[in-house]
């Protein structure tokens, strides 16, 4: 049993079952999620009695820096992990104006099969646990010496399919005895698998939710995203605005852009038909090229373009800024290469 992989509840219970009293999870726990010790030796409030018990009783589920690289054009660095069973995920530590912020993994690799993403080179090798979704921001937080203010688990992999482990990495996280991220500053990318968005409602995990939407007709879509053909764009759509009413907070819709396959004035109407109804904001993100699509970026004048016309349907839209491209900051894209 990974001890950092049990929120403060079944700390609590599997602790008393050993044999130490119920206070100690809340040492314990405070040690591992805010103080980030994994050497039971170091907490220094535990008796050696506590320590020797939490040896025989516990593993600290590892995840190790295999390899870091740091952008020459900004300050973001990216980060390729090694786990237990030498699987490598990886992640990106990005600063902003408003903060710091760290995009990790919750698989290692990824199905839903995206045409554009190195993700899903190769599929998926497995899920990840919560402790090393919460691994990756501490491994970082450490290594970087600053105070990560917001997540977005929108690295290798779909969350909404390790739904389970997703929930878990939220409870902790967010723990007042842990590093207490407020859910507004965690954002959750998915594909759209509907049933879970619809739970994810009732659960109250409350994290900013964000569609990889890409395309605004469905045959369009359906190449792009091979998993989408199980989904209609219109039911997506109701389960956000149904996440939008029951948490509060505002969809964002991710849209890569691709030279002359969704970037024309027939995908602006179908967009703005598609989201004119939903209190929602559309991201326009240029294409990230990989050897394994034969697609590119339209000009920049093209994607100002396409985001002033949708501006004017009333439709909010940005342009992501784009960090860290001579690293391969993109979802997947060194892990691919570390594959190969």
């Amino acid at each position: 049993m990974f001890i950092n992989d049990l929120t403060h509840q079944e700390l609590e219970k599997n602790i008393t079952q050993i044999g130490m009293p119920k206070y100690r999870a809340d040492q314990i726990f405070r040690w591992i999620h805010k103080s980030l010790e994994s050497d039971y030796v170091k907490m220094t409030n535990l008796s050696i009695k506590d320590i020797n018990c939490l040896k025989d009783s516990f593993q600290y589920d590892m995840i190790s820096i295999y390899k870091k690289y740091a952008s020459k054009v900004d300050e973001t660095k990216k980060y390729l992990f090694e786990l237990g069973d030498r699987n490598i995920i990886e992640s990106v530590f990005l600063r902003y104006d408003f903060g710091d912020s760290v995009c990790i993994s919750s698989q290692a690799g990824c199905n839903m099969g995206c045409v554009f993403c190195a993700s899903t080179i190769g599929g998926k090798a497995r899920n990840l646990r919560a402790s090393e979704m919460l691994e990756q921001v501490y491994m970082i937080q450490k290594d970087t010496k600053t105070r990560i203010d917001s997540i977005v688990v929108m690295g290798s992999g779909e969350p909404l399919d390790n739904y389970n482990n997703l929930k878990k990495f939220m409870n902790i996280i967010t723990d007042e005895n842990g590093l207490n991220i407020s859910k507004r500053k965690i954002t959750v990318s998915t594909c759209g698998i509907i049933d879970k968005i619809y739970t994810a409602a009732t659960d109250n995990l409350g994290f900013n939710l964000a569609i990889s939407l890409h395309a605004a007709i469905q045959e369009k879509r359906n190449k792009l995203i091979p998993a989408s053909k199980k989904y209609l764009l219109k039911d997506l759509i109701e389960a956000c605005d149904h996440y939008t009413l029951k948490s509060g907070r505002r969809v964002t819709y991710e849209y890569i852009m691709i030279d002359g396959f969704n970037d024309t004035d027939e995908d602006i109407k179908s967009l703005t038909a598609l989201l004119k109804n939903s209190n929602c904001h559309v991201n326009l993100i240029p294409l990230n090229p990989i050897s394994e699509f034969n697609g590119k970026a339209p000009s920049d004048i093209q994607i100002r373009s396409f985001q002033r016309n949708l501006m004017k349907n009333k439709i909010n839209t940005t342009v992501r800024r784009e960090l860290g491209r001579d690293i391969n900051a993109a979802c997947g894209q060194l892990r691919n290469n570390h594959i190969k």
